[in-house]
């Protein structure tokens, strides 16, 4: 879209003597991933450090704010610019896949096996001796890579990229919306379009009842040799290291990032926003609401103790009650 356009959409107010406003706008994006020719936001003050180094064409930013934008950026002077991200984001996701004709323009190679009643997308790619089992589904532009198996009842959602080796097992959902929605101060949520994928890399396995969102900007990446148990949830732009394990019931919010061969027991959880520190060890029912930055501890308990700590603590109030 060209800026004039998103401009008026969005009822904003620039100068078209002082700014071009004819240069094309061809995705949404972060401050720190941004390029020239895309558009960004900024309403939380820890992403200001991204603003100056940024080679976004513009932004959406408070009047407050402005003084702080550098001149090779556009502002885009906005009373809320999530909100106003929220509203323009639906006029860059790409069509739904809405076509009854399956198979059209794959590509499958030798050897793979597919059921005949999964539906493939469209410029669907398959790699060689890859198994997709009944039910599933296919969306457009998902890569398969080599000697993947895909169990039963799999929905894979459009412009996913599936490694080599890979196993999904069945009722596992990759690549839907994640959560993310603007609120109004009337309490109206705006939905953000997720306009990113998922990239799933090789030796990964996937147990059933799964959810692995796509992201909001770019992608939501699980590493190479991840295994996940039935039942978890990894929320939009998430990124998970390699060799990294999620026992079942785990939940990770957005745009969290774990380190290689981090373990997390089952029905813990880890807020959005975070990083957590290689070889890292969450035990069962844990929540994790700030960075770990140090490798190789165990962490229990909510709010967070270090294991050894938290094991002593509960000892403690062992003691209380006892004496009761």
């Amino acid at each position: 879209m060209r800026l004039s356009e998103i401009i008026e959409i969005l009822n904003l107010d620039l100068d078209p003597k002082k700014y071009n406003l004819n240069i094309e706008i061809t995705k949404i994006n972060s401050l720190e991933n941004g390029k020239n020719g895309e558009l960004s936001f900024l309403e939380n003050s820890n992403y200001f450090k991204y603003l100056n180094s940024s080679l976004i064409s513009a932004v959406l930013i408070s009047e407050k704010d402005i003084k702080k934008v550098p001149k090779h950026i556009i502002p885009l002077i906005s009373e809320n610019p999530y909100i106003d991200l929220a509203r323009i984001s639906k006029y860059f996701t790409t069509s739904l896949e809405i076509s009854e004709d399956k198979r059209v323009d794959e590509v499958v190679g030798k050897y793979s096996n597919i059921a005949k009643n999964v539906f493939l997308g469209s410029s669907v790619v398959i790699g060689n001796n890859v198994t997709i089992m009944h039910n599933s589904y296919v969306g457009d532009n998902v890569k398969i890579g080599d000697n993947s198996i895909i169990y039963p009842n799999v929905t894979i959602y459009k412009e996913t990229i599936v490694g080599k080796n890979v196993i999904i097992h069945s009722a596992t959902v990759i690549g839907s919306d994640g959560f993310g929605f603007a609120t109004t101060n009337s309490g109206e949520h705006i939905k953000i379009y997720q306009n990113g994928n998922v990239i799933i890399e090789d030796s990964v396995e996937i147990g059933s009842n799964t959810s692995i969102d796509r992201a909001v900007f770019n992608s939501t990446i699980i590493r190479k040799g991840v295994k996940i148990d039935n039942l978890v949830q990894i929320a939009h732009n998430c990124d998970i290291g390699e060799g990294t394990l999620l026992a079942a019931q785990v939940g990770i919010a957005g745009s969290t990032k774990l380190g290689r061969n981090v373990v997390m027991g089952g029905q813990s959880a880890a807020v959005g926003h975070i990083v957590i520190a290689p070889f890292t060890t969450i035990t069962g029912k844990a929540g994790v609401t700030k960075s770990i930055t140090t490798s190789g501890k165990f962490w229990s308990g909510y709010p967070l103790f270090e294991h050894k700590k938290w094991l002593k603590f509960q000892a403690k109030i062992s003691q209380l009650f006892s004496k009761r």
